[in-house]
């Protein structure tokens, strides 16, 4: 009996032990704020591009003004969009009608930025990490990554 209690109790020491097969890692919390910026102005810079800056880092271009109404962040919108890197590898893209969504249910770079556009606008959207997917690799995105969005306001819901 003895024997079957400590053989147990190891059973059990081991099988906490062990890491059934999957990698513990640290989740990455790289500070990616001052490297975002500066390759987001280098990019309007090498552009040529006229962008306004947020409180919170994230830019806007606005190339058609539209002439609809401006969504809340609570909206639910319409947008056709390109989603692409700095480097101009293209990572998403819609189709030209677009898809409809909520803006609670999107990235907080697109809650903040898509109530600059007014109904009909077109733009573009220069997304920080922090606004984005942060400094986790998600859905194929490296983390830390800078992303850009061409986009066109459909319509407001």
């Amino acid at each position: 009996m003895k024997y079957t209690i400590m053989a147990l109790m190891l059973t059990i020491f081991v099988s906490c032990n062990q890491n059934n097969g999957f990698e513990y890692t640290t989740p990455d919390t790289t500070d990616y704020t001052a490297a975002n910026d500066k390759e987001i102005t280098d990019y309007i810079a090498a552009n040529k591009l006229t962008a306004t800056k947020t409180e919170s880092g994230l830019y806007y271009v606005m190339t058609t003004e539209g002439t609809g109404a401006n969504p809340t962040a609570t909206s639910n919108v319409t947008v056709a969009y390109k989603g692409y890197y700095t480097s101009g590898k293209i990572f998403d893209q819609s189709a030209d009608t677009g898809i409809t969504f909520g803006l609670q249910q999107v990235i907080k770079g697109w809650t903040e930025g898509i109530p600059y556009f007014k109904e009909g606008g077109k733009g573009m959207l220069l997304i920080p990490s922090h606004l984005g997917y942060g400094s986790s690799t998600r859905n194929g995105i490296p983390g830390g990554s800078v992303l850009l969005f061409d986009i066109h306001l459909i319509a407001i819901k």
